[in-house]
């Protein structure tokens, strides 16, 4: 039979394991809300965040390369950033920004178009480039979109059941494509992992198989461009000590004349490079005397660019006249 100190040693040896069972639960549940805030030596985890005008919009690396390839073809198309804001407003309420593949009825994709209303096909309906299209498309044939409130605009194109659902998402979506669309400069950012990779050879072109996908995603959505430091058989003078571009591993995107107009554009593109780094194994992206770099300093976002003092062309020099983006 136990004697009372036997029965007060158990007590306190289950107190004792009570505590340190308590003290452990909140010892993982810190260090998760750390790891989740970035805050300590873990690294932060990857996303994707705009910051305008006090309205901050965090998105995962697959909303924002929806985001931002929804308002890389409005630019693409010389559309007014409120353009890019209704269609942003749009996906954010018909798919959280996530190319679905499936919805109510035979909806899919981003703005969950139906193949049997005319959209598409089910396969191109999924491409997000083609569905952005096709939502402008019948965006601009609405008289005084431009004007009218951005739920009263996607309304016109959606034909929702719920026509005033598009507004709660009004603020974040101006706020989105102002960013992306280069009319706030450096205000979009995203954390990106380093990725260790086995050096490429440049093919053909002077481009190795990594910058030229790069080359190609940004051309799918902007068109042809202007394009500089590569060339077949490799480029051997004219850029810095060491940089990329000797290696095949980086594209100069021009943007000529240096004015407001082609600066914002390069900013969009930028932008565009960024959000989709961790996709495409973007290693650097630099314009305008900024420079995003993908690892642990993608955490700083947009940095100060100092260009190498000496002579020549400080529009060439400082990036304002071209956006360079390089792969490892």
């Amino acid at each position: 039979m136990p004697t009372d100190r036997s029965r007060r040693r158990r007590r306190r040896r289950a107190r004792g394991v009570l505590v340190v069972t308590v003290l452990s639960l909140v010892l993982v549940v810190g260090l998760a809300v750390l790891f989740l805030r970035g805050v300590g030596p873990l690294p932060d985890p990857e996303g994707c965040r705009a910051r305008v005008d006090g309205v901050v919009v965090d998105l995962t690396t697959e909303q924002a390369r929806n985001a931002a390839t929804i308002s890389a073809v409005a630019v693409s198309r010389g559309l007014p950033a409120r353009a890019a804001s209704i269609a942003l407003a749009t996906a954010f309420q018909e798919s959280k920004l996530r190319n679905l593949d499936h919805g109510d009825r035979d909806s899919l994709g981003l703005f969950q178009q139906r193949p049997s209303q005319g959209w598409g096909t089910a396969r191109e309906i999924q491409r997000p480039v083609y569905a952005a299209n096709r939502f402008y498309d019948a965006l601009v044939k609405i008289d005084g979109y431009q004007s009218m409130r951005i739920t009263e605009a996607a309304q016109e194109v959606q034909r929702s059941g719920f026509p005033e659902a598009y507004e709660a998402h009004a603020a974040d979506a101006r706020a989105l494509a102002s960013a992306l669309t280069g009319w706030s400069p450096g205000r979009f950012s995203c954390v990106v992992h380093a990725q260790h990779l086995s050096a490429q050879r440049p093919g053909g072109a002077g481009l190795t198989p990594r910058a030229a996908r790069v080359r190609r995603a940004l051309e799918q959505v902007f068109g042809p461009q202007q394009l500089g430091g590569f060339a077949p058989g490799g480029v051997r003078t004219g850029h810095m000590k060491g940089s990329a571009h000797y290696e095949g591993r980086a594209v100069d995107i021009f943007v000529r004349p240096v004015d407001p107009e082609n600066r914002r554009r390069g900013w969009a593109m930028a932008s565009f490079l960024v959000a989709h780094a961790a996709r495409l194994h973007v290693a650097h992206v630099i314009f305008d005397r900024r420079v995003w770099s993908a690892g642990g300093r993608s955490e700083r976002g947009w940095r100060a660019y100092h260009a190498p003092a000496g002579p020549g062309d400080r529009a060439v020099l400082e990036h304002l006249d071209h956006v360079h983006v390089d792969v490892p």
